[in-house]
């Protein structure tokens, strides 16, 4: 008999403010053992823009009233807000026998999957990460490994507001277009689109998602 998949824990944290949940993943990252198990948390976050490792400040053009925050995950500059699903999965990349290019690739093709419940058709970009519908981005991806284990990851526009993506260039591109579900004919509740996400997240990496606590684990928190 094949060996029963190994557990995914999700845990649900509802809206948050960015910058405790990161701290929570380099904490939660630099404690984990060979044996911790992998975990998806999902968030909404209050507003904010984050500039990767290689993003540059002329990139934030105008973010008025939202904070801009550097932060240690690849990419440039994108903005989080409510209404946009924020998903990081904490995966031991080497127990997962998974390349940075091979998790990248999975992660797109979990999202481009769930668009596909709603009959919306998406595709990925060669050396742009992220998915696109047409010309427009849907989702944005920004990836960590450490210690062999990923932190950070996606961000999934389903029902918010866009307007604060003009006060950048998105990903670095001036003038890219984004685009949310909610025009495109899916649904509004974040949570129909996470339910999905989340099984296809577990179905791309083997995993078997388990719910657990609502909250940042203790050693992270």
């Amino acid at each position: 008999m094949p060996a029963a998949p190994l557990p995914l824990l999700v845990r649900h944290l509802g809206r948050q403010p960015y910058e405790p949940v990161w701290h929570a993943m380099q904490a939660f990252t630099d404690a984990r053992g060979p044996d911790t198990p992998d975990e998806l948390w999902l968030v909404e976050h209050d507003p904010v823009f984050t500039l990767g490792q290689a993003g540059r400040p002329e990139h934030v053009l105008a973010p008025g009233d939202i904070p801009v925050v550097q932060v240690d995950r690849g990419g440039q500059v994108t903005y989080h807000g409510p209404g946009q699903i924020v998903a990081y999965p904490l995966l031991d990349l080497r127990r997962l026998k998974v390349g940075v290019r091979e998790l990248v690739h999975r992660i797109e093709q979990a999202i481009i999957d769930t668009l596909a419940e709603w009959n919306i058709v998406a595709a990925r970009r060669e050396g742009a990460p992220g998915v696109y519908v047409g010309e427009a981005k849907i989702a944005a991806l920004g990836l960590r490994v450490r210690h062999g284990c990923s932190f950070h990851g996606l961000a999934f526009n389903v029902a918010m507001d866009l307007e604060p993506f003009h006060r950048i260039n998105p990903c670095g591109y001036a003038g890219l277009q984004v685009v949310r579900m909610l025009d495109l004919g899916g649904p509004s509740r974040l949570a129909d689109v996470e339910d999905v996400l989340i099984a296809e997240l577990g179905r791309q990496f083997g995993l078997s998602p388990q719910d657990a606590d609502p909250a940042l684990p203790r050693a992270a928190a």
